[in-house]
């Protein structure tokens, strides 16, 4: 089909089907023709289009029924949704509704059939924040869950870096994790660099569902940050966007830039 005409709406596809056949409008078009029948800013463009098809060999009533079928194409068209949604944890603006972070983590969570990334810098509260995660793995034993979690050195803590990793693992485990089964976790080692000008902290907060729905936000995995902050997302429904992401952290999980936490 010819672009200009069928980026005309339904109803002008209609109105100017119906001036066709009463003769209303009839060749050789003109920009001027149209605008009587044209809602949109094309009319000269379409216009063009019209008459090089009539000048092809197709009759006024040909033309007025391939338009009213391009019509009743559009009208069963699916409703394209944005791609992208606003995510927001906080006091809502009056007037204005936004989906809620908690409410989306969960569903997020709950909805995984095959692959989960999770990257996070803080976690508090786990227990709550990754139930229904917790309760999707124990349904799903083929789900595969790998999560990307910042362990830090505090300021002037002279700890070996093993017991570090070692007290964060046992406190994941049994203190933020709810389930049984438990997923893989990675952390940066450079984060625990005894030299604080070399440390690094693992700050990315995302969240990625079967490589193909990504929630980016600033919310850590926190009860305040999910619930009560003030926190924006965006979560965007892109099999690129969401695949992108995911070989980005695996690629530094084989490199060994991102290392697999052990004691779990």
């Amino acid at each position: 089909m010819i672009p200009a005409i069928e980026s005309l709406s339904e109803a002008d596809l209609h109105e100017i089907a119906a001036a066709l056949r009463s003769g209303r409008l009839a060749p050789p078009f003109t920009p001027t023709a149209l605008q009587r029948f044209c809602s949109g800013q094309n009319e000269k463009i379409v216009a063009t289009e019209m008459q090089t098809l009539i000048d092809d060999g197709l009759k006024p009533g040909h033309l007025a029924l391939m338009l009213d079928s391009l019509a009743t194409a559009h009208s069963h068209r699916p409703e394209v949704r944005d791609p992208v949604d606003l995510v927001w944890t906080g006091p809502e603006a009056p007037g204005i509704a936004n989906r809620d972070t908690g409410v989306v983590v969960r569903e997020l969570f709950a909805n995984a059939n095959e692959h989960v990334l999770v990257a996070g810098y803080a976690i508090y509260q786990g227990r709550e924040v990754f139930r229904a995660l917790a309760e999707r793995m124990a349904e799903l034993p083929a789900l595969k869950v790998r999560m990307f979690l910042d362990v830090q050195r505090r300021h002037r803590d002279t700890t070996k870096d093993t017991e570090l990793v070692r007290e964060f693992a046992h406190r994941f485990r049994t203190a933020e994790w709810p389930g049984t089964r438990m997923p893989e976790v990675y952390y940066d080692p450079r984060s625990l660099d005894t030299d604080s000008s070399k440390r690094s902290s693992l700050h990315a907060k995302c969240i990625v569902i079967d490589r193909k729905l990504a929630f980016v936000s600033s919310a850590n995995f926190t009860e305040a940050a999910q619930v009560r902050n003030i926190e924006v997302g965006a979560l965007i429904q892109s099999v690129r966007f969401a695949e992108r992401l995911v070989e980005h952290f695996e690629a530094l999980a084989a490199a060994a830039v991102l290392q697999a936490l052990p004691g779990l």
